[in-house]
C-alpha cells in the first residue's frame, strides 16, 4: 500500500532550498533571512499545541475558563466543594489540532476537592504537572470579587507557580490576569455591553476597577511584575444541558484574553491557538505576519544575480504562503491546493517570470546596478499582493471573485 503523503514535505523542501541559497546571498543580507526562514519553519513545520497553565483559588473560574476558550464543556464545574483534583492537563483535539490546558487544584482549599489525589498540597500537584510537561505561560485566574481579598496569599502562590514553571523552562513565564466573573459585579441586573453595545456605567466603572486593583497588587511584587503581559476582565459563563448543547453563553471579552494570549506564544504554537479558538483577528494577524515574512523571502532572493535559479523558488514560496494561511484559517496543510488557489487568481509563473526579467532589463539600462534592487522589489510587492487575496478568501471568507480583485488592486498600487 503506497504511504500517505505528508503535506509538510514540500514545504520541508522548499525552506531546504532557501537555506542552500543563503550561501549565494550577500553576507549582510543572510542574517536577516535567516531569521525569516526559522519563523516560516517554527510556524508551518515544527508547530504544537500550546500549553497553558491555570492557576487561581477555589471556585476563582478556572473550569469556566477552559469551557469558555474551547466554546463546549471539557471541565466540570464545582459550585459547592473544590471539583479539580489533581492537577490535570486536559487535552481538546479537533480537525482543527489540538490545546492542552492545566487546570490546577484550586488555591486556599477549604477542604479536599472531589477529585483529590496524592499530593498533600496544591503546589506539589501542580510543580508535578510542571516539571511533566512545562507550560507556554501562565493564566492567574481571579474573582472580580476577590482582588482585594485576602489576595496575598493568592500572589505568593502565584509566585511559588511562576518560579516551578521557571525551574523547568529556564526562563520567567509570561503571565495573563483574567479577573473572571465580572458578570457578578453591582448592579446584577445589568448585564455587560457586546459588541457595538453601550454598557451600564456604573457596572462597567465597577468592572474597570476590578481590573486595575489586581493589576496594581501584581505589579507592586517586583518578582511578578516583570512577568505580567496584561490584566483582562472577563466572563466566562456557559450553561450546558444534559446533552453538552449550550443553553446560555454569557461570555464577554474571551475574545481579548484570547489575543493576550496568543500575543505570549511561542511561534511554534501560535498557528494552532489561531486555528482551534476561531478568532478571526488573530488568524488575520497571523496571516499578515506570514505574507510579510515570505515577502522579505521573495525580495531577498529576488537580489540574487541569477535570473532562471530564483524562480523556482520564489514560485514554491508563494505557494507555502498560501498553504500557510489557508492553515492559520483552519484548512489542512497542503500545498497543492494552494497551487489552485494561485491559478484560480490568474498567477502565471510564465508571465511572472517575464515581467521580473523585463524589470531588471529596464533596470539595467535606465539605472546600471539597480536591476537586482527592482527584481527584489517586484518579487516582495506581488507576494504581498497574492497575502492579501488569500486572508481575503480564507480568513474572511471572501469568494474568489472578491480575492481576484484584492490582489489586482494590491498589485496595481506597489
Amino acid at each position: 500500500m503506497e504511504e500517505p503523503r505528508d503535506p509538510r514535505a514540500p514545504i520541508a523542501e522548499t525552506i531546504r532550498r532557501l537555506e542552500q541559497m543563503l550561501e549565494l546571498m550577500p553576507s549582510d543580507t543572510v542574517k536577516n533571512l535567516r531569521h525569516r526562514i526559522a519563523t516560516l519553519r517554527a510556524t508551518l513545520l515544527e508547530s504544537r499545541p500550546p500549553a497553558l497553565l491555570l492557576v487561581g483559588r477555589r471556585g476563582s473560574g478556572k473550569s469556566s475558563i477552559v469551557n469558555a476558550l474551547f466554546g463546549k464543556k471539557v471541565a466540570d464545574l464545582g459550585h459547592v466543594k473544590a471539583q479539580t483534583g489533581r492537577g490535570k492537563w486536559y487535552e481538546h483535539t479537533s480537525d482543527r489540532g489540538s490545546l492542552s490546558i492545566l487546570d490546577t487544584r484550586g488555591l486556599q482549599e477549604g477542604g479536599e476537592p472531589a477529585e483529590a489525589d496524592d499530593a498533600k498540597t496544591p503546589m506539589a500537584s501542580i510543580a508535578s504537572e510542571v516539571n511533566r510537561k512545562p507550560p507556554d505561560l501562565i493564566v492567574f485566574v481571579v474573582r472580580a470579587m476577590d482582588v482585594d481579598s485576602a489576595i496575598d496569599r493568592d500572589l505568593d502562590l502565584l509566585e511559588e507557580v511562576a518560579r516551578s514553571v521557571e525551574r523547568a523552562t529556564r526562563k520567567a513565564p509570561a503571565i495573563v490576569c483574567a479577573v473572571t466573573h465580572c458578570d457578578l459585579l453591582e448592579p446584577k441586573a445589568s448585564r455587560l455591553p457586546g459588541p457595538g453595545e453601550i454598557g451600564d456605567d456604573e457596572k462597567l466603572g465597577h468592572v474597570r476597577l476590578a481590573e486595575r486593583t489586581i493589576d496594581e497588587r501584581i505589579r507592586n511584587r517586583p518578582k511578578l511584575s516583570s512577568m505580567l503581559a496584561s490584566t483582562v476582565a472577563v466572563s466566562a459563563y456557559l450553561s450546558f444541558a444534559d446533552d453538552g448543547t449550550v443553553r446560555a453563553d454569557e461570555r464577554w471579552h474571551i475574545d481579548e484574553l484570547v489575543r493576550d494570549v496568543f500575543a505570549k506564544l511561542p511561534d511554534q504554537s501560535r498557528g494552532t491557538f489561531a486555528r482551534i479558538t476561531g478568532v478571526v483577528a488573530l488568524q488575520d494577524q497571523l496571516a499578515q505576519d506570514l505574507t510579510y515574512v515570505t515577502a522579505a523571502l521573495c525580495a531577498g532572493i529576488g537580489i540574487v544575480p541569477i535570473p532562471v535559479a530564483d524562480l523556482v523558488p520564489i514560485t514554491s514560496l508563494q505557494v507555502v504562503l498560501v498553504a500557510g494561511i489557508a492553515y492559520v484559517a483552519g484548512r489542512p496543510l497542503d500545498t497543492k491546493s494552494a497551487g489552485e488557489f494561485l491559478s484560480a487568481l490568474g498567477v502565471n509563473v510564465g508571465a511572472a517570470f517575464i515581467l521580473r526579467e523585463a524589470a531588471r532589463a529596464l533596470a539595467k539600462f535606465v539605472f546600471p546596478g539597480a536591476g537586482s534592487a527592482v527584481s527584489g522589489a517586484v518579487a516582495f510587492a506581488g507576494t504581498v499582493a497574492i497575502g492579501a487575496a488569500a486572508r481575503a478568501y480564507f480568513v474572511h471568507g471572501e469568494p474568489i471573485e472578491v480575492a481576484r480583485r484584492v490582489f489586482r488592486d494590491r498589485r496595481s498600487r506597489s
